[in-house]
């Protein structure tokens, strides 16, 4: 019996380091010359030799990008893999991912959705689901982490430190001011005047209350705060439980004859927990619903089928970062200053 479970055993380990190794293989081939990765790819496919090649034939295109998490998770997941195997592969396309990610990087300190050679919209410095948090944090680690990264030397992490330093600056400037009031982040912000900008035509300049979490998470990461960013996050989290919606539950009701068979609705519930829109309107706090003619409306009801059920309009996205976050950080490092105290309940 013993024997057999250790075949067992063995059997899927060897099944997982299989799995393991076909990823980061499958990572390698996806590297595009410049560095950087392209996204939306299956990193667990078993490619045949073929496919291989043709891979490999595809490797000059200009289409990496920080989109939907591409290239900082494969760098993360490379340090990784040259780690535990010592592949000198692994660690040679890590480094040419984070040269990648500090040319990306502009002089103001943001970061553009695509690089290099961006247009329209790609260009913007990208908060959009979590671009430019994840290629700035992903540096951090790489500045500090000796245990995860030790093969990074002293040049390096003095390079990933500055670009955070430089990254860090631009977030604190892109904060959306109102009535000198501090409030969160759009979405994307030009790249020259840092004032937000839209993306997409239902995607309008205004205030984030999705992408916005993931900024204020990343400030209450910095140790010794400075007042710029005490600030930053002060005002975020003000503005957070400003615009919070109460009262109502979003649900999917069945809707005979459409093409998914269901509608999102909004519906009164006294014990539904708060959520917030995707986009609120800058200077009002209106919510912003839009279908793609690119005209805001109030409620997510007036917005085409295609877009209501197509996009995230609402969600629960600052709760944790009122219910947990904000309280460690503040007794942390502002004790005497509960911001939720002072705005509205």
């Amino acid at each position: 019996m013993k024997v057999i479970l250790l075949a067992v055993s063995l059997f899927l380990f060897s099944g997982l380091l299989f799995s393991a190794d076909n990823k980061a293989e499958n990572i390698l081939l996806y590297q595009r010359d410049n560095g950087g990765w392209p996204k939306n790819y299956d990193q667990d496919h078993k490619h045949t030799g073929a496919a291989k090649q043709k891979l490999r034939s595809e490797k000059k295109k200009d289409d990496a990008t920080f989109d939907n998490g591409a290239t900082y998770t494969e760098v993360r997941y490379l340090a990784k893999a040259f780690k535990s195997t010592g592949d000198k592969r692994f660690k040679k396309a890590f480094l040419e991912g984070i040269e990648f990610m500090l040319d990306a990087q502009y002089n103001n300190g943001g970061w553009p959705q695509c690089h290099p050679h961006p247009k329209g919209y790609s260009a913007r410095i990208t908060f959009n689901d979590g671009a430019m948090i994840g290629v700035i944090s992903t540096l951090r680690d790489i500045s500090r982490n000796r245990t995860a990264f030790p093969f990074v030397n002293d040049d390096l992490r003095k390079r990933c430190g500055k670009a955070v330093g430089k990254g860090i600056s631009c977030i604190l400037k892109c904060q959306i001011m109102v009535k000198e009031k501090r409030t969160a982040w759009c979405a994307q912000h030009d790249e020259k005047t840092l004032v937000a900008q839209m993306a997409r035509s239902y995607e309008l300049p205004s205030i984030s209350g999705a992408e916005s979490v993931g900024v204020i998470r990343f400030l209450m990461e910095i140790d010794e705060p400075s007042s710029e960013i005490i600030d930053a996050v002060q005002g975020g989290v003000s503005w957070f439980n400003e615009v919070k919606l109460i009262g109502i539950r979003q649900i999917k009701k069945e809707a005979k004859g459409s093409s998914n068979g269901w509608d999102k609705v909004v519906v009164r519930d006294a014990s539904a927990p708060p959520m917030w829109a995707r986009f609120y309107e800058i200077g009002t706090n209106r919510p912003i619903f839009c279908s793609r003619d690119g005209v805001p409306r109030k409620t997510l009801a007036e917005i085409s089928f295609e877009r209501r059920n197509g996009y995230s309009w609402l969600g629960y996205y600052g709760q944790d970062l009122l219910a947990k976050d904000y309280s460690l950080w503040q007794q942390k490092w502002v004790p005497e200053d509960n911001i939720l105290r002072k705005s509205r309940p």
